[in-house]
């Protein structure tokens, strides 16, 4: 949060980012050097819950509460030619398929009991009757 002064009256402003969104940088990345100076570059900022370097594609995404121009000039002090390529909302997460539960048995009546069944391979030698 900053302050600033017009007129005698003090106002306040918020600097930060207040909705969590994904920033997709496309980053010139050649070496492991370039993308650990990109890493640290970007690990300077307060907010981000994720941060990810995909140097075949020359991609760093970063979702957090993170402005993605403050995050291009950082980016850039290093050295690297830096472009934006999307800023948005990050995709929800995909939900969990539920585990299954056991089938409640057909018969209803008092007489019938569950049993356990297993099977066991058999690994010895064939037998051929003929």
């Amino acid at each position: 949060m900053g302050l600033f002064r017009v007129c005698g009256i003090t106002y306040s402003y918020f600097s930060e980012q207040t909705v969590i969104q994904k920033t997709v940088l496309k980053v010139s990345i050649h070496s492991q050097y370039c993308k650990t100076q990109v890493l640290k570059a970007v690990a300077k900022f307060t907010g981000i819950e994720q941060v990810s370097v995909d140097d075949v594609k020359g991609t760093l995404t970063v979702v957090g509460k993170v402005d993605a121009v403050k995050l291009t000039k950082q980016v850039r002090k290093t050295g690297k030619v830096v472009e934006i390529i999307s800023v948005g909302p990050p995709k929800p997460d995909e939900p969990k398929p539920k585990p299954l539960t056991p089938l409640p048995p057909i018969c209803h009546c008092m007489e019938c009991q569950l049993v356990a069944v297993s099977f066991v391979p058999y690994d010895g030698p064939s037998c051929a009757i003929l």
